[in-house]
């Protein structure tokens, strides 16, 4: 006897990327943690406990670039994507 060859594994487009989008919201504060961390490696040429104004310029932009990525990634996000419109309990 021979054994049944086993279906390909399909995965909708949708919900594919509903999990990817979901991936990248969990894995954005790490990579917030991470980025804002890099000043504290900066070396100046002022005093040793200050990373002058390329430092704030730098956190102040990647503060930014969170929010415009959050706002990003939560605009592809639906809630639930097993509720259809009429199966969702009214606000």
């Amino acid at each position: 006897m021979s054994r049944k060859p086993k279906p390909p594994v399909f995965l909708q487009r949708d919900s594919y990327r509903q999990r990817r989008v979901r991936d990248a919201v969990k894995l954005l504060p790490f990579a917030g943690v991470v980025l804002l961390a890099i000043p504290l490696a900066w070396k100046s040429g002022t005093s040793e406990d200050q990373i002058g104004a390329n430092g704030l310029l730098y956190i102040f932009g990647v503060w930014v670039l969170l929010i415009v990525l959050s706002a990003l990634l939560s605009a592809f996000i639906r809630a639930d994507p097993s509720l259809s419109s009429q199966d969702r309990p009214e606000e």
